[in-house]
């Protein structure tokens, strides 16, 4: 597929910029923005329909508003799970009575979601998975944990792959679950703090005899097809996006670098061409591969290429600043000031993770060996 911007989509992009310029806050809670883009009819424009209230956009506008999206600075999207990913999900999956409960909220940017799948011990090898749901008339009770769970202390819903055959081994015998999160005393989510000093992770523990599952998605014991469906979405328009923020964050760091005064080291010099040269090449690989199929090893040679570009650049803006980056940005004292740093010192620690979640490094060349190079498969210890 040749990817190219028409007419058309500059006429989109004009659009969708001057509603960004009129509608972006400057505060107020996430929700509130949520519903906002929901009032615009901003949600779910990738969904291919426009059945819920929301607008329709081919491949190439769905890049311009992703691209305008980052460009206008816009807040942080507590709506994207649902959005980019368990709806597409309920389009491909759901039955007719599930895409009208949910599908609408979802677009009106009232119902939040969370995903539910790495566990302890099953993160990148997610048909490890340890959690059980048995069926209980109409529903099921699910009795488990999740970790490394995002938004699940805003989330109203939460998609969850669990074992719902007992005795059943890997990627036989799982289903795939929407659970709701309002179920005080049956489910608990438990905040991780990291590094950072900042909680964007969650562990969830379900209590199996009262956590309830009200809605099975594709039938039962054919969890592992609809969550392997899932998680193609997960590397799509979002890219071009992300490298919006990539770039800026790159901008920062070039800035810092000549704000120094003198010539620059050479070696630093070169990492910083470098840097640069590669995120030029990430963006020209996502355009190459954004709506084509039956590759599978494009996924994860995109999660290879940002996962450790942006860690690299998190090394990088440390090598800037030098010394001065292990001092933070304020006075500290433990008994009036918590642990906090700059946006620089936050990225350089946060990047540690990027790859690693979203599956290892080690996972994504193994895919790449087994599905696209035809190796003999990895060894796996039953």
């Amino acid at each position: 597929m040749e990817f190219r911007f028409g007419p058309e989509d500059d006429a989109f992009r004009e659009d969708a910029r001057a509603w960004l310029a009129q509608h972006v806050p400057r505060g107020g809670q996430p929700g509130d923005w949520e519903r906002e883009l929901g009032r615009g009819g901003w949600i779910g424009i990738g969904w291919g329909e426009a059945a819920y209230g929301n607008r329709t956009a081919g491949l190439t506008q769905q890049v311009v508003w992703a691209e305008e999206y980052a460009r206008a600075k816009a807040p942080p999207r507590t709506g994207h799970i649902g959005e980019n990913l368990l709806a597409p999900t309920l389009i491909a999956h759901g039955t007719p009575a599930q895409k009208r409960r949910f599908l609408p909220p979802i677009a009106r940017g009232e119902e939040l979601w969370c995903q539910g799948y790495s566990e302890p011990g099953a993160g990148s090898d997610l048909a490890g998975i340890r959690t059980v749901a048995r069926r209980d008339g109409d529903t099921f009770r699910v009795t488990g944990q999740k970790i490394w769970t995002s938004l699940a202390r805003e989330a109203h819903w939460c998609f969850v792959l669990a074992r719902t055959e007992e005795g059943s081994r890997r990627h036989h015998g799982l289903s795939f679950l929407l659970v709701p999160m309002d179920q005080p005393g049956r489910i608990e989510v438990r905040p991780i703090r990291q590094m950072t000093g900042t909680s964007e992770f969650n562990e969830v523990f379900f209590d199996g005899a009262e956590a309830r599952a009200e809605h099975l998605v594709g039938g039962e014991g054919n969890g592992w097809q609809v969550a392997m469906s899932l998680l193609a979405l997960e590397r799509g328009v979002s890219t071009l996006a992300q490298q919006v923020g990539f770039a800026a964050e790159l901008e920062r760091v070039l800035a810092l670098a000549m704000s120094a005064g003198g010539a620059l080291d050479p070696a630093l010099r070169a990492r910083l061409v470098a840097q640069w040269a590669e995120l030029k090449v990430m963006r020209w690989n996502a355009l190459r591969t954004l709506g084509s199929s039956g590759d599978p090893g494009a996924p994860s040679v995109a999660k290879l290429l940002w996962g450790g570009w942006h860690r690299r650049l998190g090394e990088l803006a440390m090598a800037v600043r030098g010394a001065a980056a292990t001092v933070g940005p304020y006075d500290w004292d433990a008994g009036s000031r918590p642990y906090e740093l700059d946006p620089l010192q936050h990225l350089f620690l946060f990047t540690r993770a990027d790859t690693i979640y979203g599956g290892s490094d080690e996972i994504q060349r193994t895919i790449i060996a087994e599905r696209v190079l035809g190796l003999p498969r990895e060894v796996r210890i039953p």
